[in-house]
């Protein structure tokens, strides 16, 4: 007798049939993958840089607006990925 998460996971596979990736396309989406990495860590070295410094200056609204302005960008390279892939992932 089949869980009512496996025939869950049937039924939707049925509706939508899973594409499968080439290598070509999982390599560049690992590629993409990397890149929104590092350029959320180096973003975030330099808002915690920035940060410490407006916090040591006793400038407490500065330290809080970098980091909802960090917080904004790390949502745009995410964003950006998650487009990328999505037109990779739509290459036939």
């Amino acid at each position: 007798m089949k869980s009512a998460y496996e025939l869950a996971m049937e039924r939707l596979s049925q509706k939508a049939p899973s594409k499968s990736l080439t290598a070509d396309q999982k390599s560049r989406m690992a590629e993409l993958d990397s890149v929104c990495k590092a350029r959320i860590a180096q973003r975030e070295l330099s808002a915690s840089d920035e940060i410490a410094a407006a916090e040591a200056a006793g400038d407490f609204r500065k330290a809080e607006t970098i980091r909802e302005q960090f917080v904004r960008e790390r949502q745009r390279f995410e964003e950006e990925r998650d487009a990328k892939k999505e037109k990779i992932r739509d290459e036939k």
